[in-house]
């Protein structure tokens, strides 16, 4: 993925948002952000995970 669509995802990934990058069901995506790796943001009920960790987790799977 190149660094200008990185960037254009907001600093903050919803699992909405994972879902749709991993092209996962969001069951499938609570699962991947519970993992250690991530430092999950917590507001409320909603759960997000920042977009430069996410990405770079991402390529550490390649």
């Amino acid at each position: 993925m190149k660094k200008e669509e990185i960037e254009s995802y907001p600093l903050v990934l919803t699992a909405k948002e994972i879902s749709s990058i991993l092209k996962i069901s969001k069951p499938n995506t609570y699962e991947v952000m519970k993992r250690i790796d991530f430092l999950l943001i917590k507001i409320g009920r909603c759960k997000g995970v920042l977009r430069d960790e996410f990405f770079r987790w991402l390529m550490s799977q390649q």
